[in-house]
């Protein structure tokens, strides 16, 4: 069973945080976090991707940006990323990680899933789509788990 599940993105700051309030939400008696591979730690989520999670009734204002490390990815029974290079980068990491860590947006599509493009410094319509793709994704992901 997957009771540590750890959320990956680039900054931390918007896609990762809000898929793991939303997994929290869905899995709340698992232990969820997230990471960034390039996060500048201890920023808080940016404003639009807080906007739209706080209209879902998710608390993401106590968010501070963490820089993945491998003791993260070593704890975590799970590991799901925005987008296959963001797998690769983990699996460089910690090779023996790849088999645990899957795209966040795995059973979006059919075949073999897809990636969840970074919103950073995009217009509101862009965080929007984004962030219906974070709440369709963890929503299966739920079920799944």
């Amino acid at each position: 069973m997957f009771e540590r599940i750890l959320v990956v993105c680039t900054g931390n700051i918007c896609r990762s945080p809000v898929a793991e309030a939303l997994l929290r939400q869905r899995l709340p008696e698992r232990h969820i976090s997230s990471a960034g591979l390039g996060a500048l730690e201890g920023e808080p989520v940016s404003p639009f991707a807080r906007q739209l999670a706080e209209a879902d009734g998710l608390d993401v204002a106590n968010h501070k940006a963490r820089q993945l490390t491998v003791t993260m990815i070593q704890e975590a029974d799970l590991i799901l990323v925005m987008s296959e290079g963001q797998r690769r980068a983990v699996g460089q990491q910690v090779p023996q990680a790849l088999g645990k860590t899957l795209l966040l947006g795995r059973w979006l599509d059919s075949s073999k899933g897809r990636n969840i493009p970074d919103p950073y410094r995009k217009s509101m319509e862009v965080f929007e789509h984004i962030h219906s793709l974070l709440k369709d994704a963890t929503l299966t992901w739920a079920e799944k788990l």
